[in-house]
C-alpha cells in the first residue's frame, strides 16, 4: 500500500467517525444536522467529488482482495425515508466494484410467501457469500420502521396473540442484535446506513420530480402519504438506532441533504471497514508455485 492510499485511509477514518454510532444509549436524532457537510461547504464540491472517486478506486482494490481471500463477507444495509438518496449513494459508492464481487438486494413489501415465514426470513435467504459485498435497500429494520408506524401491516403477518403484546418492539430489537452477533461470529461484517434528510429537502426532491418529466417515474402517491407520518417515522428511527447500535454492527446517521457529502461519507466508511479485516492476496506454497513455473514452461514451449 503505498502513502497516498495510506493517507486516504486515514482520511476515511476522519470522515465517518462523528457519523458512527456503537452504542446508542445516549443518541439522539435531533442531534445530528441533515445539513452538516463538517468543515466542507460548497465550494469545497469539485473537492469532494475528487475525494470519493479516489475512494472508489480504493475500494474496487479492497473489494477484489475481499473476493480473492474468500474468507470474509461484508453487509451494507441501507434505510431512509424517501428521496434520502440511497439508490444513488450506492450507484455512485459501488461504480468502480467488479459486479461479480457484489449483490444489491431491494426489500419492498413482503410477498404472501415472505408473510408465512419469520420476518427475517427473506433477508437470511438474501446474505452475501464469502468474498462478496451484499447491499441490502432497506432490510429488515423495516420491520421495526414502517411495520410499527402502520400496524395493521403487523396484523397481516397473521402472528399468533400471544405474540402481539406491546414488548414486540422490544423482543425484535433483541432479535436483531443477537443476529447480528450470529452473522459477525461466522465472518459476515455488518454495517448500517441512516441517510438522514430533513423534511424541508424532502419536499424540494419531491417537487424536483414532479416538475421534471425525466423524474416524473419517481414520484408515488404514497410517498406523500408517508410523508404525513414523518414525526411517527423520525421517533422509530431513532428507537431503532438507540436499540440496535453496537461496536460489531455499527450504525451510521449520515446527513443527506447535500448528496456529495452522502456519498464521500459512505464511501469513507466502507474504506475504512474493509481496511479493518486486513485483506491479502492468497499466498503460494512453494509446491503450487512449482506447478505454476510448470505451466508457464509448456506454454512458452508450445
Amino acid at each position: 500500500m503505498n502513502q497516498q492510499q495510506k493517507a486516504l485511509i486515514e482520511r476515511a477514518r476522519e470522515l465517518a467517525r462523528p457519523f458512527r454510532i456503537e452504542d446508542g444509549e445516549s443518541f439522539r436524532l435531533k442531534d445530528v444536522d441533515p445539513g452538516d457537510t463538517l468543515h466542507f461547504d460548497q465550494e469545497d464540491k469539485p473537492q469532494a467529488k475528487e475525494a470519493l472517486a479516489l475512494g472508489v478506486e480504493l475500494l474496487a482494490e479492497f473489494q477484489d482482495m475481499l473476493y480473492a481471500q474468500d474468507r470474509w463477507a461484508v453487509l451494507l444495509a441501507f434505510q431512509a425515508m424517501d428521496a434520502a438518496g440511497k439508490d444513488g449513494t450506492i450507484k455512485h459508492v459501488m461504480s468502480g466494484v467488479n459486479p461479480q464481487g457484489c449483490q444489491v438486494s431491494s426489500f419492498k413489501a413482503p410477498s404472501g410467501i415472505a408473510l408465512d415465514h419469520d420476518y427475517l426470513w427473506r433477508c437470511n435467504i438474501a446474505l452475501p457469500e464469502r468474498g462478496r459485498i451484499g447491499i441490502f435497500n432497506r432490510s429488515y429494520y423495516e420491520e421495526t420502521l414502517v411495520v410499527r408506524v402502520h400496524p395493521e401491516f403487523l396484523h397481516k403477518q397473521t402472528l399468533p396473540d400471544e405474540l402481539m403484546g406491546k414488548d414486540i418492539w422490544e423482543k425484535r430489537f433483541k432479535d436483531i442484535r443477537n443476529y447480528e452477533k450470529y452473522l459477525s461470529n461466522n465472518g459476515t461484517v455488518v454495517r448500517k446506513f441512516f441517510l438522514h434528510v430533513s423534511k424541508k429537502e424532502q419536499k424540494r426532491r419531491f417537487l424536483e420530480r414532479l416538475n421534471n418529466p425525466e423524474k416524473n417515474w419517481k414520484f408515488s402517491a404514497n410517498d406523500i402519504k408517508e410523508r404525513a407520518y414523518w414525526d411517527d417515522y423520525m421517533q422509530a428511527y431513532e428507537d431503532m438506532i438507540r436499540n440496535t447500535a453496537t461496536k460489531r454492527a455499527p450504525w451510521y446517521v449520515v446527513p443527506a441533504d447535500n448528496k456529495w457529502f452522502t456519498r464521500i461519507v459512505v464511501a469513507a466508511a466502507v474504506v475504512e471497514t474493509l481496511d479493518s479485516l486486513n485483506l491479502r492476496y492468497p499466498t503460494v506454497s512453494d509446491e503450487d508455485r512449482a506447478r505454476l513455473e510448470q505451466a508457464k514452461q509448456e506454454l512458452l514451449n508450445e
